[in-house]
């Protein structure tokens, strides 16, 4: 419909047009200001062809059909690991009926049973990923005009979080003290990782380049993972990380001993291999395959301090640093964290934000005293007064 009206002496049209779905809803477009009506009738041409694709995507978009296509968009911009992931999980947990039901026939009910029915055995953490991900895929729909609203959106999951092990200072150092002592393998990635709180990753990827012995500091720019290669760091930042006296003097004779060790990865920014010699840390199989996580428990067990995961290392080293009171902000941007409450959770797994609270009880034990200061008390004979 096109409407004429006027403003400050000019005369303007206005634009609406409205149809319903399939659902008999209605979808609508309008645009006012509209200088000529000629130009108010492209308007309204373009609006109800763009409604009437709506309607007829909704008509024959089914689960199965947009869930390729949504995949197939992910390939263009997302890194590999993120397609595999809705591929994997998805094409896990959705069930059979859903590949040929029409997204347009979908609603909240439809996703809680399938997130809510999960098996028992899957993590809060999990069901949560799991719910994200189709309602991701929902989204892509109503972003593109399929859907007039995302019908995942609404669902709250409760999830438990997991707390993670950390070292305390004693038992750092004798993890230090026993991989030195056995000359093992991993020795200088668990010194890195308990000096710096570089991720797994940022560690593997670490060449001599990176690092700067005269100003004390690594650039962390680049991460390697098992499905994308070289890429950027987690959330696409890169950082500085100052290194300690104890760390500088560990690297300084390292790359003594060892200049740096040749790999061949993928970066997928580059789109090719690369090689480089100067990678500070070396060739490991179990690092290579994802299994530094089992060597470092099983060597923690076995010198008896607490069995931390190789993560934990990277926990140890932000649990420790904000108990010896470095600033939470300085913290934060150490390790790469993107939100300030994510390194504020460690605050409390440090006791930092409890710390010296009970000195201001208003009470103190009695010393204890010997000698001709001990006060000698004999009993009270009943109805003798006190």
């Amino acid at each position: 419909m096109i409407k004429q009206y006027t403003e400050d002496g000019k005369t303007l049209y206005e634009v609406r047009v409205c149809v319903k779905d399939k659902e008999r809803k209605q979808l609508s477009r309008y645009k006012a200001g509209v200088t000529s009506e000629r130009k108010a009738k492209e308007i309204e041409f373009e609006f109800k062809s763009e409604l009437l694709r709506i309607v007829e995507a909704q008509s024959s978009w089914t689960w199965a059909t947009w869930f390729k296509e949504s995949l197939d968009r992910m390939r263009l911009n997302r890194c590999v690991s993120t397609v595999i992931q809705y591929e994997k999980s998805l094409g896990k947990w959705v069930p059979k009926d859903w590949q040929n039901k029409l997204l347009s026939d979908f609603t909240l009910k439809d996703v809680a049973a399938v997130v809510n029915g999960l098996p028992e055995s899957v993590s809060s953490n999990t069901k949560k990923t799991i719910y994200k991900l189709i309602k991701r895929v929902f989204e892509l729909a109503y972003e593109e005009g399929i859907l007039p609203r995302n019908p995942a959106v609404g669902l709250n999951i409760e999830v438990t979080q997991a707390e993670g092990k950390v070292l305390n200072t004693t038992e750092a150092q004798k993890l230090l003290q026993c991989g030195r002592e056995a000359d093992h393998r991993f020795f200088p990635v668990w010194v890195v990782a308990l000096f710096s709180g570089m991720r797994s990753g940022e560690m593997y990827a670490l060449r001599w380049t990176d690092i700067d012995l005269e100003t004390r500091l690594i650039s962390v720019t680049k991460q390697w993972t098992s499905k994308d290669g070289l890429r950027e760091p987690k959330w696409g930042s890169a950082r500085m990380v100052p290194i300690s006296e104890d760390l500088f003097v560990f690297l300084r004779e390292y790359r003594m001993k060892q200049p740096g060790f040749q790999k061949t990865l993928w970066d997928s920014r580059l789109k090719e291999k690369v090689t480089f010699g100067d990678y500070v840390l070396p060739n490991l199989r179990e690092w290579d395959h994802g299994m530094q996580a089992a060597v470092l428990e099983d060597f923690c067990r076995g010198i008896g301090i607490t069995d931390v995961k190789f993560h934990d290392l990277r926990a140890t080293f932000i649990t420790n640093l904000l108990s010896q009171g470095v600033p939470l902000v300085k913290v934060m941007k150490i390790v790469g964290h993107r939100k300030l409450s994510t390194t504020d959770k460690y605050n409390r797994r440090a006791g930092v934000d409890v710390k010296d609270a009970t000195e201001a009880l208003g009470y103190t034990v009695p010393k204890e005293v010997s000698g001709e200061n001990v006060l000698a008390f004999r009993p009270i004979s009943i109805g003798e007064s006190t």
